[in-house]
């Protein structure tokens, strides 16, 4: 029988600054230590991980690069794939679970640091931060009557995807007495009459919101599915904030949007491609706060990312079955019953 020794794990190096430290702070790899779980970094910090690098691994922390069918061919040993996250859209999940292995992701990690960067999104906007800091430093303190912002009290806040991170911002934003309503297929009657959140369709939640933020998940069906035809349904005072995954919006029409004044402003902090270039038209523009797919990135999220991703490879490393697995399909699969 294998035992923890014998278990190996790999750590995708893109966890480290060019000068070799720990860029993303205690994220709890000691915890390794303290099982009796040797572990590495490798080289691979962006593109595909190649499976010569994968196959020396039972288990892989990755952070940005990708695992795809060829990173698992030939690779019998590698078990599981913690994505130090919650987004897996880097990591091919049929190729994982046509291999026997597990992916998990980090959504207990997540939930807080991301609702709260929605919350920080939103009210940068509506207290219009971004031109009065400019104000501020060039000198022009007496024009800032003219900028007068926009007070929650009362608005109706709309979320689009009332999972975990919706119900998070949700109860966050509880305090600030707005009216919320949320769009989700798979709506949580139970967690909306808690959370005092109605259920909406999509099209009379962009009519009726003053804020949408985007908390779903990337999938086909949610591929573009605020379009041109969707933000002319928004209030021209409306705010648009996307905390999700960029393709999410049609970048283009949201682009045409702002540059028109159809709707306030946007905060996002991601993009259809990323890194946005710099000579993008929508960095142009001086209704949209931008971040690089970073504003939850706080030692808060790192430590229960962190702590999460690898207590599910440890998990794993003695005997047990891991939380939080997106394919557990891969649970039947003839390698892991055989383990």
């Amino acid at each position: 029988m294998q035992t923890t020794q014998d278990f190996r794990v790999g750590v995708t190096s893109d966890f480290l600054m060019p000068d070799g430290t720990l860029g993303f702070g205690d994220i709890g790899l000691e915890l390794f230590d303290q099982a009796g779980i040797p572990w590495e970094f490798f080289p691979i910090s962006s593109g595909e991980i190649p499976s010569a690098d994968a196959g020396r691994f039972d288990g892989l922390l990755v952070l940005a690069p990708r695992v795809t069918r060829r990173t698992l061919e030939g690779t019998p040993r590698v078990r599981i794939v913690a994505r130090f996250g919650v987004g897996y859209d880097n990591v091919d999940v049929p190729g994982c679970s046509e291999a026997g292995v597990l992916l998990t992701i980090t959504p207990d990690g997540v939930r807080r640091p991301v609702a709260v960067a929605a919350l920080t999104m939103l009210l940068a906007l509506t207290h219009k931060l971004r031109i009065k800091d400019e104000l501020t430093r060039a000198g022009r303190w007496s024009e800032k009557l003219a900028f007068t912002g926009q007070g929650v009290t009362g608005r109706t806040l709309g979320i689009i995807g009332f999972g975990n991170i919706g119900r998070e911002f949700a109860a966050v934003c509880a305090p600030l007495e707005m009216k919320i309503i949320a769009f989700d297929p798979y709506f949580d009657d139970a967690a909306g009459r808690t959370l005092n959140v109605a259920s909406s369709p999509l099209e009379e939640l962009l009519r009726e919101a003053d804020y949408v933020v985007i908390t779903c998940a990337l999938t086909e069906a949610t591929r573009h599915l605020i379009n041109a035809p969707r933000l002319a349904l928004m209030r021209p005072n409306a705010y648009l904030i996307n905390v999700a995954r960029g393709p999410i919006v049609d970048q283009q029409a949201l682009t045409d949007a702002l540059t028109r004044r159809r709707i306030a402003g946007a905060g996002l902090d991601v993009f259809e491609v990323e890194p946005i270039t710099p000579d993008d038209p929508l960095l142009k523009l001086d209704n949209v706060i931008v971040t690089p797919h970073a504003i939850c990135w706080t030692d808060e999220c790192f430590r229960l990312n962190g702590r999460a991703a690898i207590g599910s490879i440890i998990d794993v490393a003695q005997g047990r079955e891991p939380k939080q697995i997106v394919n557990r399909d891969a649970l039947r699969h003839p390698r892991w019953k055989a383990r």
